[in-house]
């Protein structure tokens, strides 16, 4: 059996939901299980509906749900008609009457918890699949919608919930029997606690559920189908030359998904590779092309991809404690621990510390800590710009390539991972596109 994830710009309008029904129905012999995220901006939508009734913006939340209402039922009556599209509309109003209760209620209480925003979000993908079942029964597939929150077992950490795979396994075992000729429709993103309440992966976490679904179900492989051809050797919004890598491994994957490649969720590969099962990114808009095949091993040594993370800020700790002293290391992350700050890159020298962090860390919080053990500077409106691969230790010439062909760009900071895969280096965030542009021109097109 095979598991097929759509995005939601594959999943955005009519038009897209039959050319994914037509891809399921072109792969029934393989026993499908389709998981869908939520139509287009959809999810967008519901986080403003959520800050809109927090803030006491009743008009605009209900203005934007009576939006999204009318363009689900616009969907619907053109993929299905008669009394199978009469009751679907029934089912899709039922859904948008629990949205309102539900943000009626965070309006009058002026507070949105964790808790109500993922009850929020999953309309989303619960409205896709209902649209997306009944359209496909409508087109004659024997399909069969199921409920997320009942297969995927989480954690309660409300917008970013951790899947218990012992007893999503079991569940999902127990519910999905693939089989050829039938297709089951569920969502992305979306699960449930033990107690039954839902519970949301964090934002492209459709991607996750479809791997957590296929190891559960030991699938034979998963499809995560997108809006490209596959995984490129960079953003082709940005280098236009870029290609499709045929085949890549699942740490390099992780890597680029990590350091800024939007194909993959950077969660989806692990579930794949505790059961060794190749992942293929396709593109819904060309499915004959071939895609990019993620698998445990592959051959050759060099750089596959680059990928690039803004928003970046660069703190380092200065101070001579460090000198022939053991020990400071421990401090110095002790501070991050505490404050649960997740660092990026790391270098060292004899004297000084520097690391990276997201623009969205707060760093003036363990400034007072961190001047305890040293002089501290922040530089910020960095970016990462990461060159992913395999080999690359044994690339003597690799980093004088690198150099000359970014220069005069200056670089903050240079890291080339132990995992050898990955040769990351820092600098200014308003020449990330050049210096893009500028290695690709070097390592993929002389």
């Amino acid at each position: 059996m095979i598991v097929m994830k759509f995005g939601g710009s594959s999943v955005r309008n009519a038009e897209m939901i039959r050319r994914v029904l037509a891809i399921a129905a072109s792969r029934l012999d393989s026993a499908p299980l389709l998981v869908s995220s939520a139509m287009g901006k959809t999810t967008d939508a519901l986080v403003l509906i959520a800050d809109h009734a927090e803030c006491g913006d009743r008009d605009s939340a209900f203005s934007l749900i009576e939006r999204l209402e009318q363009s689900h039922l616009a969907a619907a009556r053109e993929l299905v008609a008669g009394e199978r599209g009469t009751g679907l509309a029934r089912a899709i109003g039922v859904l948008f009457e629990e949205l309102r209760s539900l943000t009626q209620g965070i309006f009058l209480i002026r507070e949105c918890s964790p808790r109500s925003r993922d009850a929020i979000l999953s309309f989303g993908e619960r409205l896709s699949t209902l649209v997306i079942a009944a359209a496909a029964r409508e087109s004659g597939v024997d399909a069969e919608l199921l409920d997320a929150r009942t297969l995927i077992r989480t954690t309660g950490d409300f917008g970013a919930a951790a899947p218990d795979m012992e007893s999503t396994s079991r569940l999902t075992r127990d519910q999905v029997r693939p089989r050829a000729g039938h297709l089951y429709v569920t969502q992305g993103f979306i699960g449930s606690t033990p107690d039954g309440v839902t519970t949301t992966l964090g934002r492209g976490g459709s991607d996750y559920t479809a791997t957590i679904l296929g190891a559960a179900l030991e699938a034979d492989s998963v499809e995560i189908w997108t809006d490209v051809d596959g995984i490129m050797t960079s953003d082709p919004r940005v280098i236009p030359e870029a290609r499709t890598i045929a085949t890549i491994s699942y740490d390099e994957a992780a890597e680029l998904a990590y350091f800024g490649a939007r194909v993959v969720h950077p969660y989806t590969i692990l579930p794949a590779v505790k059961r060794s099962i190749p992942v293929w990114v396709k593109n819904t808009s060309a499915p004959d092309a071939a895609g990019t095949r993620i698998q445990a091993e592959i051959g050759g040594t060099g750089i596959r991809a680059l990928a690039s993370k803004s928003g970046i800020t660069l703190v380092t700790v200065q101070s001579s404690r460090m000198l022939n002293a053991y020990g400071f290391l421990r401090e110095l992350f002790a501070v991050f621990d505490r404050h649960r700050i997740s660092v990026d890159l790391v270098a060292t020298s004899e004297v000084s510390v520097s690391m990276t962090v997201d623009r969205d860390v707060d760093i003036a919080s363990i400034l007072t800590e961190l001047e305890e053990l040293g002089e501290v500077s922040v530089e910020r409106e960095k970016s990462i710009v990461c060159m992913v691969g395999r080999g690359l230790f044994q690339k003597a010439g690799l980093l004088a390539s690198v150099f000359a062909a970014i220069d005069p760009v200056p670089v903050r900071m240079i890291s080339l991972g132990s995992s050898d895969i990955n040769l990351s280096i820092v600098i200014a965030a308003s020449e990330t596109e050049r210096v893009l542009r500028a290695l690709h021109a070097q390592l993929f097109q002389s």
